[in-house]
């Protein structure tokens, strides 16, 4: 019989297609949020794909930031999308390449 439990864990495991963490491994290299971009860049190599998503305007300070993306992969049916907010890593994305 399914009960409520069963149909709460298959909604929360279906509705998270993709995974967040806090650091990524690049060869023998860890990168981790945080991190600058041209760091990041010697670290894991260049991305496949870089993307401009848009501006945001810092919390504390009249500034604005670009944001931009960085796509590694597919590796292993995985990819990897880095985000950056002005020049700091701010998340490190995995989801499975469709």
């Amino acid at each position: 019989m399914i009960t409520l439990k069963h149909i709460s864990l298959a909604l929360l495991l279906g509705g998270a297609p993709a995974a967040q963490a806090e650091t990524l491994r690049c060869g023998s290299q860890l990168v981790s949020v945080g991190d600058r971009a041209f760091e990041v860049e010697q670290k894991c190599g260049e991305p496949t794909f870089r993307d401009l998503v848009g501006y945001s305007l810092g919390a504390y300070q009249r500034r604005e930031f670009k944001i931009e993306e960085w796509v590694y992969g597919p590796s292993n049916g995985m990819l990897t999308i880095l985000t950056f907010e002005g020049n700091r890593l701010t998340r490190i994305e995995r989801r499975r390449d469709r």
